[in-house]
């Protein structure tokens, strides 16, 4: 289910999710945890759409896209 943030919605595919952390460890500010060993939004407001959670997960699970305003 994608989280909606100010400009960007970040999705993850907790099928894809084998809950590594590499996005919580390159997230510049926080946005995701872990819930049940899976990453989950936890801050989508602080999203900067930097994509760094998207870039390092191995599993192609994470997708940040801009928001259409």
């Amino acid at each position: 289910m994608p989280v909606t943030a100010k400009k960007y919605t970040i999705k993850i595919n907790r099928e894809l999710c084998k809950g590594c952390q590499f996005c919580m460890a390159f997230c510049p500010e926080n946005v995701l945890a872990m819930k049940k060993a899976k990453a989950v939004v936890i801050n989508p407001e602080k999203c900067t759409g930097c994509q760094l959670c998207e870039l390092y997960c191995p599993d192609f699970a994470i997708e940040v896209e801009k928001k259409n305003e």
